[in-house]
C-alpha cells in the first residue's frame, strides 16, 4: 500500500464561464458541423475487448489530408457512455501506443462524480482498430513468421539482413496501406482530428485524459489550441523536446531500474529463479535467456519461445507491478525447459489474439512513429545508440554489441516524418495537470517533471512501479486529485505525491 506523502487537497478556483463555441476553420465547415449518428456498438472495437452494455458508438468523417479537404476522408471511430448526472460535457480519452485502441476505454471510472458528470468518449485514431482506412502492414502469417525468426547480430552481415527485412516491411506498408494515407496518421493530424470531435461532440472546451504516447497527443492539441482547452490529463508523459535517441535511452534505464526492482522482490521470496542475491540478478537472468538464441523453448502452442519474444514477454510483464508473479511464474518455467507463460505475456504485448490474428497496433506504431520523429540515418550514431542501450539495461544485453547496429526502420519509411523534437511553448493554456510515477518504465519519471515545466501544469508524483496510474491503480489519493481537477478544475495542491 502507498504511502501518501503530501496531502491529497487543493483550493478549488472559482468555475469558469462556459466557453463560447470556437467557429469552424475555413474550409472544414462540413467536418466540424455535422451530426454523430450514436447506435449499438456491433462491429466497433476489437473481437476481445469488451464494450459496456450502455456503450453506444459512432463515426466521424475527417480528411486524411487537412490541407486537401476535398481529397480522400477517413473515419474516426467513437465509443460513448452518457454521464448519469448534471452533465459537464464529454471527456475524451487515449489509451496511448501509438497505436493502442480506445473504444474500450470508456469503462474507465464507471462509477462515481466522473461518471456522472461526464460523457467518456473513446477514440481509435486514424488508421487504429475499427477506425478506417486501417494501417496494415503485416498478414498475421508474417508476423508469426518474423517472430519465429532466429535474432541477427550486430555483423556486417546480420546488419545487413536487419536492414533488408526493415526495407522489406516498409515496401509492404506501402503496398497494403497507401502511401498518401502513411503521410497523414501522425500527431499532426489526430490533434486536428480531436479538435473536430470536440466540436461534433458539442464541446465548447476539450476535457481530455490521456496516457503515454496520448499525452504527446494532449500536449500538441494545447499547443496548438490553447484557447479550446477547459481541462487536461496527462499521465505516463512523453516529452516532446527528447529526440529519439534520448528518449529510448531514458527508457532503457527506467526498464532497467523496474527490472532491478522486480528482481529484489522476488530475492525476497523462496524459490525465485533469479535467485536469493539481487546483484546477481541480471547473470541469472541472462543464462535463462541466452540458450534461446539458437534453440527456443518448448510450448504448448506449436511456436515455441523464441529468444526475442522473450525478451518482449518480459518487457511486457515490467510494465506493471500486477504482473510480476506473472512474470516468476513464466522465468521458473523457463528454467525448467518451458516457454508457455512468457509466450503468452509477448502475445499480449504484440496484439496476438487467440485466434491468431493481430491487432494492428504493431503496424501502427511503427507508421506513427516513422512519421512523427525524425530518422537516424547516421550509422555512427545508430551503432553508439545501440552500446549506450546496453549500457543502460544491462538485463537486455545479449553481449553481441559491436560498436555498429542496424540503421533504425523508419529511415526505410517511403514518406517523410512530419514533426520534429522541440519544447513546447504555448501562450493562453488555462492550468492544466500532468501525472508522473517515479519508476515508470516506458515514459520515466523525469519526463513528466520536464513536460509539466513546459506547460506550467500541476504536476502529481505517483509512488509505484508501473505505467500510468491515474484511474486504473486504485489510488484514492490520486484519483480524488484527478476527479476534483476535471470536475471542478480544482488544482492539485503543490508537490502532492500519492
Amino acid at each position: 500500500m502507498l504511502l501518501v506523502v503530501a496531502g491529497c487537497g487543493g483550493t478549488a478556483e472559482p468555475k469558469t464561464t462556459p466557453l463560447p463555441s470556437p467557429p469552424a476553420p475555413a474550409g472544414l465547415e462540413r467536418f466540424y458541423d455535422q451530426s454523430v449518428r450514436w447506435g449499438d456498438c456491433d462491429g466497433f472495437g476489437d473481437p476481445e475487448d469488451r464494450l459496456p452494455p450502455s456503450a453506444e458508438c459512432a463515426k466521424v468523417t475527417v480528411p486524411v489530408d487537412y490541407a486537401k479537404p476535398d481529397g480522400a476522408t477517413a473515419q474516426i471511430a467513437l465509443s460513448r457512455i452518457p454521464a448519469s448526472g448534471d452533465r459537464i460535457g464529454s471527456l475524451l480519452l487515449n489509451p496511448g501506443g501509438p497505436g493502442g485502441s480506445g473504444l474500450s476505454m470508456v469503462s474507465i471510472a464507471g462509477r462515481g462524480e466522473l461518471a456522472e458528470r461526464f460523457d467518456r468518449v473513446g477514440f481509435d485514431p486514424r488508421g487504429i482498430g475499427s477506425s478506417t482506412p486501417t494501417i496494415s502492414c503485416l498478414t498475421p502469417q508474417e508476423s508469426d513468421a518474423e517472430r519465429a525468426d532466429p535474432p541477427e547480430d550486430n555483423s556486417p552481415a546480420g546488419i545487413a539482413e536487419m536492414e533488408a527485412e526493415n526495407k522489406a516491411y516498409a515496401d509492404k506498408c506501402a503496398e497494403r496501406t497507401g502511401t498518401e494515407f502513411l503521410a497523414h496518421v501522425g500527431t499532426h493530424e489526430v490533434v486536428q482530428d480531436m479538435d473536430v470531435i470536440r466540436a461534433v461532440l458539442g464541446d465548447p472546451g476539450l476535457n481530455y485524459l490521456g496516457y503515454s504516447y496520448g499525452t504527446r497527443l494532449g500536449s500538441a492539441y494545447a499547443e496548438r489550441f490553447p484557447d479550446r482547452v477547459r481541462a487536461l490529463v496527462l499521465d505516463g508523459a512523453v516529452d516532446s523536446s527528447q529526440d529519439p535517441v534520448q528518449e529510448s535511452l531514458r527508457q532503457a534505464a527506467g526498464f532497467q531500474g523496474v527490472f532491478e526492482a522486480y528482481s529484489a522482490e522476488c530475492a525476497s521470496k523462496p524459490d525465485c529463479p533469479l535467485g536469493s542475491d539481487p546483484t546477481r540478478a541480471v547473470a541469472r537472468f541472462r543464462a535463462l535467456v541466452d540458450p534461446l538464441w539458437t534453440t527456443p523453448a518448448a510450448t504448448t502452442d506449436p511456436r515455441g519461445l523464441t529468444y526475442d519474444d522473450a525478451i518482449t514477454g518480459v518487457r511486457q510483464a515490467l510494465y506493471t507491478d500486477e504482473l510480476w508473479q506473472v512474470l516468476t511464474m513464466g522465468l521458473d518455467e523457463l528454467g525448467k525447459g518451458r516457454g508457455d507463460t512468457l509466450l503468452q505475456l509477448a502475445d499480449m504485448y504484440d496484439g496476438r489474439r487467440e485466434d491468431g490474428t493481430y491487432r494492428n497496433t504493431d503496424d501502427a506504431f511503427n507508421a506513427i512513429r516513422c512519421v512523427d520523429d525524425p530518422r537516424i540515418a547516421d550509422p555512427a550514431l545508430a551503432g553508439r545508440q545501440d552500446m549506450e542501450y546496453r549500457k543502460a539495461a544491462p538485463f537486455i544485453d545479449d553481449g553481441r554489441g559491436t560498436g555498429a547496429a542496424p540503421l533504425d526502420l523508419c529511415v526505410s519509411w517511403p514518406v517523410p516524418n512530419t514533426s520534429e523534437p522541440h519544447r513546447i511553448s504555448v501562450t493562453g493554456l488555462p492550468k492544466t495537470v500532468v501525472v508522473s510515477t517515479t519508476e515508470d518504465p516506458a515514459t520515466p519519471y523525469q519526463a513528466g517533471v520536464d513536460l509539466a515545466q513546459q506547460l506550467g501544469a500541476s504536476l502529481i508524483t505517483y509512488r509505484g512501479n508501473r505505467h500510468t496510474a491515474a484511474l486504473v491503480a486504485g489510488d484514492k489519493c490520486l484519483d480524488d486529485a484527478v476527479v476534483a481537477y476535471l470536475v471542478d478544475l480544482t488544482e492539485p495542491a503543490p508537490g502532492l505525491t500519492c
